[in-house]
C-alpha cells in the first residue's frame, strides 16, 4: 500500500454537511451501471466518469477514487396464475398503489469497488485489511452516506404528488352539528333538491344529502352541495358510498376547498344515525373517477399514438428522459429546447470548453449543467439499441437530469417539489434563469424574444400611447364560439346525455371535439379591447381606452400557447377539449405592428404624477391568502374595478398563464422605465445589513423572489456594488413565414394532474419524446396540442 503514501495527505473523510455524488457523474450521466463504472474522489467527493476523471485530475490533481460498478440482475418474478393484474388505484407515482415504470420487474444488485489511483488507473482491491486507516474510513463513509441525489429526492418528497394525500381539516375538531332530529337511513339517498341517486354528499353539519359538481365530462351532479355550501356556510361534507368500516371516505372541506381528512368522522357520522361497523363501500372514491375520467377519454391514447405500436428509434438527439416523479412538463420543454441551433450550439458543441474552464463547483453551475444535459440528450451515448436478444419492446433507459433539476428549481415553491406543474411556466422560468446567467453572454433564450407593441387609443381625445416590451410566448385566447362543427358536436352531447340517462356509455372513439381554425384564434389576438380607468395625460383623467397589440419584431422560433385552461361558471377547473386546426405553414404578417403612424397624435407626457389608484385591501389581503403573487392581486382588483372577490378570483384564474402575471403592476396610461421591488421583500433584505440599492439589485434579478435574492447576494458579490444599467434587449426580426417543428402536449383536466409528451419534427420525420421513450410518429396529433413552436422559413 505504499503506492497510497504520497496521496494520504489530500483524502478526507465526508462529514454530514459533505454532499457525496456516489450515484452519477457530475459532468455527464454515468453511473454505477455504466459499463465503465463511476469513480469517486476521496478528496471533493464528485462522482466522475471515465471520460471526465482524467480531465477532472489535471485540473485538480485529486488522484484517489473509490471506483464503484454496479451489476443489475434480472429477478424473474414467481407467475401470478389467472390472477388480475395489478391494478392502478392511486392517483400518484412511485407511490404504493400509484404508476410504477418498472411494475412486474425485479431485480438484485451486485456492486464492486476498488481503489483507483490516477493518472496511471493502478487498481486495488476494496474491501482490504492492508489499506491506511484514512482511506478505510473515508470509504466507508462514501458507502454509508446518503447520496447527494438522495438527498435532493428527500427534499422533493415534501411535495410528492399524491391524490390521496390529504392535510387533516382546521374545521375537524370543532364542526357544528345540529341537532335537528335528523337520521341518515342506510341506503335509498337521493338529493333532496333533484332525482339525482348518486355522487350524492352528506353535510356532516346540517345531514343535508345533496348531489356533487359537475365533472368536466358533463357527468356528476348539478351543483345542489356547492350551492348548499354557499348559502350555509356548513364547511365539510363526506361521499355518500364511499365511507368504510375503518372510518374512511372522501370528506371535502368547502372552505379549504379540498379534499381533507377528518380524524373525527365516526363522530360525525354516528350523529347522523349513521353505523360505519354497516357501511359498506358503493361509490367511486374521487381519486377513482379522476382515474376513469383520464383513461377512457381517447385524449390520453391520441396523443400518445397509444393505439399502434410505435417504432423505437435510437441515437445523438433521440435519448429519452426518465421520469423523476411528475417531471413529464420538465422532459418535454427540455426535449424541444434542445432540438435548437441556439441550443445546441452553446450547450453542446461547446460543452467540453465551457467544462474545461470552469473553476467552481459544477453541481451549482446553471450553465453547465445545461451543457451536462445537452451533451446527454444530443450525443447519442445514452441513446442505444437494445442488445441483441432483449425484447423488441424494451425501453430504453434514457438520462435521468436530477441534478439539473434540483438546480432550477431550488427555491422556487413548485418546481422545487414532485407535484405536476404547467409545461408553459416552466418554459418562463427556464427562459428566466438563462437571462440570469448569461448576462453579457450569449444568451441563446434570444431566439425566442420579441418585442410586443401595445397602442392605447384616449376614448376623449383619440390620441394615443404606444408602450413596448419584451415577450417569449405568444399567448392566445381560445374562440369557442368560433367551432365550425358546432351542430356535430350538439348532436354528440345531446347522444352522450342520453346515454348516460340510461346508465351507458359512449365509446372513447366516438367523441366529437369542438373544431377551431388557428387563424380564428389569431384573429381574436389582434381585436381591440376596452380598457377601464385609463389614465389620460390629455384631459387628465380616467376615461376608458382602446388596447390592440401587435409584435413590433418576429423572432426565429416563434412559441405560441392556447390558453386551454379556465374555470367555468360554476368555478370548476377545466380544460378546453378542443381540436385547433393548427397549419404547418403559418402566416403572421398580420400581427406586424409598425408604431407611430403619420395621421396618430401622441398623447402629451403627463404634467402632474396621476393619482395611485384605489384598491380594496380586503380582497387584496383575500387573494394573497389564497397564494396568490401581490402584484397579480392589484391587477386582478383594478382591472374589475373593485367589484369583490369573486370577480377579481375569476380575473386571475383566467390571466394566471399571462407572462407578466406576477410582474410589478403598472396602472395603465402610465409607465415606468424602472423595476419596482417589492416593498415587504426589500424591507426583510435591507434588515439583513444590505444597502437598498444593493437589495433593489438582488430583487431584479430574482423576479421578487427574496430567497432565491438572498442567494443571488451571496453568489454575485462582484455585482452586488455595480450600478450599471443593464443593456437594452436586443431582438431578432425577419420575415413573416414559418413553419411547425415542434408542439407540446397535455393530457388529464388540469395542470396540477397529467401527463406531458412532446412531438419534435427531425430529419423530416415527426418523433414522440414520452418520457424515456422516443419513436417515429405515425399520427401526429396537431389539433390536439399545448404549446407549439414555430421556426422561421
Amino acid at each position: 500500500m505504499e503506492l497510497l503514501t504520497p496521496y494520504l495527505n489530500t483524502v478526507k473523510v465526508p462529514s454530514a454537511n459533505d454532499k457525496v455524488y456516489k450515484d452519477e457523474c457530475v459532468y455527464s450521466f454515468d453511473n454505477p451501471e455504466t459499463d465503465s463504472g463511476l469513480y469517486v474522489s476521496l478528496k471533493s467527493f464528485y462522482g466522475l466518469g471515465r471520460d471526465y476523471v482524467e480531465k477532472h485530475f489535471r485540473k485538480t490533481s485529486e488522484a484517489v477514487y473509490l471506483h464503484i460498478r454496479r451489476i443489475r440482475h434480472e429477478v424473474t418474478s414467481p407467475t401470478q396464475g389467472d390472477g388480475p393484474e395489478k391494478k392502478i388505484t392511486r392517483l400518484a407515482i412511485g407511490v404504493d398503489g400509484g404508476f410504477d415504470p418498472d411494475m412486474g420487474k425485479k431485480f438484485e444488485f451486485e456492486n464492486i469497488y476498488n481503489l483507483v489511483i490516477l493518472p496511471s488507473f493502478t487498481t486495488l482491491p476494496w474491501p482490504s485489511a492492508e489499506m491506511p486507516q484514512i482511506v478505510k474510513t473515508s470509504i466507508e463513509a462514501i458507502l454509508e452516506a446518503p447520496s447527494a441525489s438522495k438527498l435532493v429526492e428527500m427534499e422533493a418528497l415534501t411535495g410528492t404528488w399524491d391524490g390521496e394525500t390529504r392535510i387533516v381539516s382546521q374545521y375537524a375538531n370543532d364542526l357544528p352539528q345540529l341537532n335537528n332530529g335528523k337520521k341518515i337511513p342506510p341506503a335509498g339517498w337521493q338529493c333532496e333538491k333533484c332525482d339525482k341517486a348518486d355522487n350524492l354528499w352528506l353535510n356532516l353539519t346540517d345531514g343535508t344529502i345533496l348531489c356533487g359538481r359537475k365533472f368536466y365530462d358533463g357527468s356528476g351532479g348539478n351543483n345542489h352541495a356547492i350551492d348548499h355550501y354557499n348559502c350555509t356556510g356548513y364547511p365539510l361534507a363526506v361521499k355518500l358510498g364511499t365511507i368504510t368500516k375503518d372510518g374512511k371516505g372522501d370528506v371535502f372541506s368547502y372552505k379549504e376547498d379540498d379534499m381533507v381528512e377528518d380524524p373525527n368522522l365516526v363522530q360525525h357520522l354516528a350523529h347522523w344515525g349513521i353505523n360505519i361497523a354497516n357501511m359498506e363501500k358503493t361509490e367511486k372514491s374521487m381519486v377513482e373517477l379522476e382515474l376513469e375520467l383520464n383513461q377512457k377519454s381517447n385524449e390520453w391514447s391520441a396523443l400518445q399514438e397509444s393505439d399502434g405500436k410505435l417504432k423505437p428509434i435510437y441515437g445523438p438527439g433521440y435519448t429519452g428522459m426518465t421520469n423523476m416523479g411528475n417531471s413529464c412538463y420538465l422532459n418535454s420543454v427540455m426535449q424541444m429546447i434542445f432540438s435548437l441551433p441556439d441550443f445546441i450550439q452553446k450547450y453542446y458543441h461547446e460543452a467540453e470548453t465551457f467544462f474545461n474552464q470552469l473553476t467552481g463547483d459544477p453541481c451549482e453551475d446553471f450553465n453547465a449543467q445545461m451543457s451536462k444535459l445537452g451533451v446527454g440528450l444530443l450525443s447519442g451515448k445514452y441513446s442505444l439499441p437494445p442488445p441483441v436478444g432483449s425484447p423488441t419492446d424494451a425501453d430504453s433507459p434514457g438520462i435521468c437530469p436530477l441534478m439539473f433539476k434540483a438546480l432550477v428549481g431550488r427555491g422556487h415553491p413548485e418546481f422545487s417539489t414532485k407535484k405536476q406543474q404547467d409545461a408553459q411556466e416552466f418554459f418562463l422560468h427556464l427562459i428566466a434563469l438563462l437571462e440570469r446567467n448569461n448576462k453579457n453572454k450569449v444568451n441563446p433564450g434570444d431566439c425566442f424574444k420579441f418585442k410586443v407593441e401595445e397602442k392605447f387609443q384616449c376614448s376623449a381625445s383619440k390620441k394615443v400611447k404606444y408602450l413596448t416590451r419584451s415577450d417569449v410566448i405568444l399567448p392566445l385566447i381560445i374562440p369557442m364560439d368560433a367551432a365550425v362543427n358546432k351542430d356535430e358536436v350538439a348532436a354528440y352531447d345531446a347522444k352522450k346525455l342520453e346515454a348516460e340517462k340510461s346508465g351507458k356509455k359512449l365509446l372513447p372513439n366516438t367523441v366529437v371535439r369542438p373544431k377551431i381554425n388557428f387563424l380564428s384564434c389569431l384573429e381574436l389576438f389582434t381585436q381591440s379591447e376596452v380598457i377601464n380607468n385609463f389614465y389620460s395625460s390629455a384631459v387628465n383623467a380616467n376615461v376608458t381606452a382602446r388596447k390592440t397589440t401587435r409584435l413590433s419584431t418576429f423572432p426565429d422560433y416563434l412559441c405560441i400557447q392556447l390558453k386551454k385552461f379556465m374555470l367555468r361558471e360554476d368555478w370548476v377547473p377545466i380544460k378546453l377539449d378542443v381540436s385547433i386546426e393548427m397549419p404547418d405553414i403559418l402566416d403572421i404578417s398580420s400581427l406586424r405592428g409598425n408604431g407611430p403612424q403619420a395621421d396618430e397624435e401622441l398623447l402629451p407626457e403627463p404634467k402632474v404624477q396621476p393619482p395611485a389608484p384605489v384598491m380594496d385591501e380586503a380582497v387584496l389581503a383575500q387573494l394573497a391568502d389564497m397564494g396568490f403573487p401581490p402584484e397579480a392581486c392589484k391587477r386582478a382588483v383594478f382591472f374589475t374595478h373593485n367589484s369583490g372577490l369573486e370577480a377579481a378570483t375569476a380575473w386571475i384564474m383566467e390571466h394566471i398563464t399571462d407572462s407578466d402575471f406576477s410582474d410589478p403592476f403598472i396602472p395603465p396610461g402610465t409607465e415606468s422605465s424602472q423595476f419596482t421591488p417589492n416593498a415587504e421583500a426589500l424591507a426583510t433584505i435591507i434588515s439583513m445589513g444590505f444597502t437598498q440599492s444593493q437589495a433593489t439589485k438582488a430583487l431584479k434579478a430574482t423576479d421578487n423572489n427574496v430567497e432565491r435574492a438572498m442567494d443571488w447576494i451571496f453568489s454575485h458579490p462582484d455585482e452586488l456594488d455595480n450600478v450599471t444599467s443593464p443593456a437594452a434587449p436586443e431582438y431578432r426580426d425577419g420575415d413573416c413565414k414559418y413553419k411547425l417543428v415542434a408542439f407540446i402536449s397535455h393530457m388529464g383536466t388540469s395542470t396540477m394532474v397529467g401527463h406531458y409528451v412532446v412531438h419534435i419534427l427531425k430529419e423530416g420525420q415527426w418523433i414522440i419524446f414520452n418520457d424515456n421513450k422516443v419513436s417515429l410518429s405515425e399520427n401526429p396529433p396537431k389539433d390536439l396540442g399545448y404549446m407549439y413552436l414555430y421556426e422561421r422559413l
